[in-house]
């Protein structure tokens, strides 16, 4: 006997004979043919029905109906012979390949698309699926301005099970804003909106970076008005309204012209801002100093959520993770003044249940719960939580780190922390050209995260016509995960520098062991010790003109350098907001021949502008002092130099001072250098950025500004495979004709 069993809306129908017939036989065998994507366990799970039962009508509809809800099937037939029972199963197929044309062209950003579509090879096929890639599609195509885009889906099948999926892409036209209004916009302008909004009107020179260029985002559209809404908002027009803008499209041109309507009304005043907070939690009082809005300034709703954000902050860390914090504005549109009041609901304390970590195949879990400020049993901070997403991300271990909130109960919560491993051992061979080294050879072996143990060890190499450096290191930012961080680094280096009548060499081998402890969150304290042995090489093209000239000499350098570092920054190679800050004092005399206390400092300061302008832009500021103190015996080659990609760029590492006579000089003590850069977007999906800069540095012997230079251009960044990389092309603003300027440089391993 054979019967067919067809699924139709989640039915099963059975012949009434062939239910009785079923119902009589007792089941002699089981039989699964033509299916591969369910185990066997799992079939006679489903089946529910064993060798010796009675042959189930019931149960067999049950079973065939989960078989049909697990997606995998598109026939199933039931054949019973005299109690053998064969259920023949017709898989769908799956998808072996994908292919998209006619949309992108480089491979990388075809695969992206793959990912946003969510398919890939394996997947199973489904007109279902293959729909909601075609109108994903077509909503992408249509975000990036194409109107009236076409995409045709190709099946061609390989075998029974694979088949090949093609989805060909006509893209439509690109449709540009060549005029946009703003009705009844009176105290706001076309800039003001341009900062805020992604459709605008189209710029003189649109190609140049900067520059509105025009295409329509049709994703964008209804969300324009919104934001054209909040900046009216932020500027204390609180009776403000947006209307839906009007886009009218010029099909034969390919041309729009985008119509907002806007009501403006009058800005209001904030008079009063009042906090119901439960004081046993956090006092009120303690928190109005701290508030961004102003009793008696315009009114900003973007200042109001700031404020918002630090109360549950202050609350949250607390330990009242579910606090919600929610407002009222109490308008007076006779006076046009608001009072706002903050209504803080604490919930229950809130307490860590357990902390997860996923997404590390590698990385060692002990090494990532170190750096996560949260632990079982801990009462929930939000400050902790925050600063445990940075700490990670600036371990260089990750290429990106989530950290969730999992709700377990009212006082209970899971922490997830899910990471994403970056490549952290390279073998790296490259090369360069710079105006001052010349061409240079750089080779390294390093691993920053050796067996996924944080240990970093490294062994460097840098060649160039004018400087070698050889440096071998090990690493360990916790010793046994604790507080405790330590280096040991052996060093040898040759620098040379050519003067008009003569040229030094300094040759430097030796090494540094280090120690140091976390006092507190992001804050670094400890010392290091350092011994060199120094041998500096005069050579003079006519001595016989130089009065008193450089002496050839052997000396030692030991030392000891206490310090104090902080860095809550968001990344390392990248950040996007935070300071990095150091003070330290290196006191030369612990044995060795020179004898010298030589303190610097430095800052640098990072901030995204991303809230601003809706763009990846990042200022850099850097400012960075050194004093050397004469304590006994200053060498020439203790002496403070200033010029290079470390302090002043568009003039050669070491171009200041300068000596051109020959006579022996005494060395400089004093410098100060500082860095303005602004960092814009290149290719983020590779890591690459550009950005212009302005440096400006002094130097002397008895005062900082005895030399003044400055120097400004614009930088390529990269994050290669082989560590950071950066192209530099500079240009010296004010040198003078002895000045050793550069044009370019070429600098692996360096950042900001």
């Amino acid at each position: 006997m054979k019967i067919r069993i067809v699924v139709k809306n989640k039915v099963v129908l059975l012949s009434l004979a062939c239910a009785t017939a079923l119902s009589a036989n007792t089941i002699k065998s089981i039989e699964y043919k033509d299916v591969n994507k369910i185990s066997p366990q799992i079939l006679n799970e489903t089946l529910n029905m064993n060798v010796g039962d009675k042959l189930d009508e019931n149960k067999l509809n049950d079973a065939v109906l989960s078989f049909y809800k697990y997606g995998y099937f598109e026939d199933i037939q039931v054949v019973n012979n005299d109690g053998n029972l064969k259920l023949i199963f017709k898989e769908k197929p799956s998808i072996a390949n994908i292919d998209i044309k006619g949309y992108k062209s480089r491979a990388e950003d075809i695969e992206t698309i793959k990912t946003v579509l969510k398919l890939k090879k394996g997947s199973m096929y489904t007109e279902k699926r293959v729909k909601e890639a075609k109108d994903k599609l077509l909503s992408m195509l249509e975000s990036e301005g194409y109107i009236n885009s076409v995409v045709e889906t190709e099946i061609e099948k390989i075998n029974e099970q694979s088949l090949k999926l093609t989805f060909n892409v006509n893209k439509g036209d690109e449709i540009v804003i060549k005029k946009a209004n703003y009705h009844g916009a009176n105290n706001l302008d076309q800039d003001d909106f341009d900062l805020v909004t992604a459709n605008k009107e189209k710029e003189f020179a649109s190609w140049w970076f900067g520059q509105n260029d025009g295409e329509v985002k049709i994703d964008q559209l209804k969300y324009d008005a919104r934001r054209i809404n909040d900046l009216y908002f932020e500027k204390g027009y609180l009776d403000a309204q947006v209307k839906e803008p009007f886009l009218d499209i010029d099909f034969a041109s390919n041309q729009a012209k985008l119509d907002f309507f806007i009501s403006e009304g009058e800005k209001y005043t904030t008079t009063g801002i009042k906090i119901y907070l439960d004081s046993s939690i956090v006092d009120p009082e303690t928190i109005y100093p701290e508030l961004k809005l102003i009793i008696g300034n315009t009114f900003n709703i973007k200042k109001l959520r700031a404020d918002q954000d630090y109360i549950k902050t202050q609350v949250a860390n607390q330990g009242y993770a579910f606090a919600d914090v929610r407002f009222d504005l109490n308008k007076n549109e006779e006076n046009k003044t608001v009072d706002v009041v903050y209504n803080v609901i604490p919930g229950k304390k809130v307490y860590i249940n357990d902390v997860k970590i996923s997404g590390n195949t590698r990385t060692l879990d002990r090494v990532i719960r170190r750096d996560v400020y949260l632990a079982p049993g801990d009462l929930y901070n939000l400050t902790d939580f925050k600063d445990s997403t940075n700490k990670l991300k600036r371990s260089r271990f990750f290429e990106d780190v989530q950290i969730e909130e999992k709700r377990v109960s009212d006082d209970k919560m899971d922490i997830v922390v899910k990471v994403t491993e970056a490549p952290t051992g390279s073998l790296m061979l490259g090369g360069g050209y710079g105006s001052y080294d010349k061409f240079m050879v750089n080779g390294s072996i390093s691993d920053v995260n050796i067996f996924g143990s944080g240990l970093a060890l490294g062994l460097s190499a840098d060649l160039s016509a004018r400087s070698n450096r050889f440096e071998l290191s090990l690493k360990n930012p916790a010793i046994n995960d604790s507080d405790y961080n330590g280096e040991v680094e052996v060093h040898s280096t040759e620098s040379e520098i050519y003067r008009d009548k003569y040229d030094s060499t300094i040759e430097t081998q030796g090494f540094s062991v280090a120690l140091g402890k976390q006092i507190y969150r992001n804050l670094y304290a400890g010392a290091r010790y350092r011994l060199d042995f120094v041998s500096e090489n005069y050579d003079y093209q006519d001595i016989s003109t130089i009065t008193n000239p450089y002496v050839s000499q052997d000396y030692v350098s030991s030392s000891i350098t206490p310090y104090l570092n902080f860095d809550n920054t968001d990344d390392y190679y990248f950040p996007r907001e935070g300071y990095r800050a150091g003070i330290s004092a290196e006191y030369a005399g612990v044995g060795g021949d020179s004898k010298y206390v030589k303190p610097s400092a430095y800052i640098k300061y990072f901030y995204s502008l991303e809230d601003l302008t809706e763009l990846d832009w990042v200022l850099r500021l850097k400012s960075q002092m050194r004093v050397l103190i004469d304590n006994g015996q200053i060498n020439q080659g203790d002496s403070l130099y200033l010029g290079g990609p470390k302090t002043l760029r568009g003039y050669k590492s070491y171009a200041f001072p300068q000596n051109t006579s020959g006579e022996k000089d005494d060395p400089y003590t004093k410098m100060w250098a500082n860095s303005a850069e602004m960092s814009f977007p290149l290719i983020p999906s590779a890591k690459m950025r550009w950005g212009i800069f302005y440096d400006y540095g002094m130097i002397g012997q008895n005062s900082f500004n005895e030399i003044e230079r400055s120097g400004a251009g614009a930088l390529l960044e990269w994050i290669s495979p082989m560590g950071p990389l950066q192209l530099i092309f500079s240009r010296a603003l004010d040198a003078e004709s002895t000045d050793d300027t550069s044009s370019f440089e070429f600098s692996l391993g360096a950042s900001f």
